[in-house]
């Protein structure tokens, strides 16, 4: 199984006049891009029919390579649009590019290591760009990007901002463990994942979102204690993917305004670790499970954290803050991780239970599965 994984680098190593240089490019790529979303909306073609009279149909200085580079990019663009707003065609709205980043490949772009450099370790060089342009950037790899390539094959593609420049690195990770073991997990502010084995992790992070809020937006102060965060939600989610075969959480997708998903989660992690941080968590979790070789699926969130997994009666009374008490028989228990052996067991009795058999001692930490079985 392959799977491929970016790194970013920052661009402080380039000169002021290099940085003019790239935002003049990015800014006529952007309008380029967006010719060809206006060329392309109401009449689509396939990336096969990119021909040079097409291509050529862009007043522009750029390169011919370039311009095809972005009419591929305005498809794709128009692509995605219409796949998301397919089901309210009625508000969808056609796609601008800002002119903020581009996409090249090996064909525009050429990674190399300088003879004589002082503080940083590569060239991205950009060639074929239009109108005599050249532009040399330097890189300095990181941490991230230096375990990357280790363990993975770099690809001969970058996405390219006024910022940073990303990598992207393709890993061959092996087929899926035997599913033996699983966990169910619950997020939530008190500890960031609670398990269905009865263990939380990530019980520091209280203070941090607490912090967070006290400090002036935007602030350095808060930039610090989001990164802080940030950390917590990588090592809590390597640690998570390591204990299991099988890792459940909430489909907590498509949590955009107004959406339903979004109002299940509470005003306060909302306002708290913030929906972009909570994807993070979501993805960073899934990516080390990716690596890991674990399975990662997702289930239904409704109603899992006033759910008696013993009896099945479901009453909101039944959870009071971070306590569970069943309303019917009785049953108590810490509220998150009662929550993550509902996430748990909706999968294994849902339709797709049957392709996991677990071992005993994990059924056991599921009171609902045990009880049945």
């Amino acid at each position: 199984m392959k799977i491929t994984r970016s790194s970013k680098c920052s661009l402080k190593f380039l000169t002021e006049k290099k940085g003019q240089e790239l935002n003049t490019v990015l800014v006529e790529y952007g309008k380029v891009v967006n010719h060809f979303i206006n060329l392309f909306w109401d009449k689509p073609v396939s990336k096969t029919e990119l021909l040079k009279d097409v291509v050529n149909s862009s007043d522009s200085w750029l390169s011919a390579r370039l311009k095809k580079v972005a009419a591929r990019e305005a498809l794709d663009m128009i692509s995605a649009t219409k796949e998301r707003w397919k089901a309210k065609p009625s508000k969808m709205v056609k796609p601008v590019h800002k002119g903020n980043r581009m996409y090249v490949s090996c064909t525009i772009a050429d990674l190399k290591t300088p003879k004589n450099a002082e503080g940083f370790d590569l060239w991205l060089e950009l060639r074929s760009i239009g109108n005599k342009i050249g532009i040399d950037i330097p890189i300095k790899k990181h941490k991230q990007f230096n375990r990357l390539a280790k363990i993975g094959q770099r690809l001969n593609s970058y996405i390219i901002t006024k910022t940073y420049v990303q990598f992207v690195f393709e890993i061959e990770t092996g087929p899926k463990k035997e599913v033996k073991t699983g966990i169910g997990v619950d997020t939530g502010i008190n500890a960031l994942a609670s398990l269905s084995t009865g263990e939380q992790l990530g019980t520091d992070i209280k203070a941090i979102i607490e912090h967070i809020k006290r400090c002036e937006y935007g602030s350095k102060g808060q930039q610090k204690a989001k990164r802080a965060l940030r950390q917590i939600m990588d090592e809590v989610a390597k640690e998570v993917a390591s204990k299991a075969d099988l890792v459940v959480v909430e489909a907590l997708k498509k949590m955009g305004h107004g959406s339903k998903l979004k109002r299940r989660l509470s005003k306060n992690i909302r306002r708290s670790i913030g929906t972009w941080n909570w994807k993070y968590w979501l993805k960073r979790l899934q990516m080390d499970t990716e690596i890991s070789r674990t399975t990662f699926r997702s289930v239904l969130p409704f109603n899992t954290s006033v759910t008696c997994p013993y009896c099945g009666h479901v009453d909101r009374s039944n959870r009071d803050g971070e306590i569970f008490l069943c309303r019917s028989c009785g049953h108590t228990d810490n509220a998150d991780i009662n929550a993550s052996r509902n996430i748990l067991s909706r999968l294994l009795t849902g339709q797709y239970g049957a392709c996991y058999k677990l071992e005993n001692e994990v059924k056991l930490a599921c009171p609902v599965l045990s009880k049945s079985s």
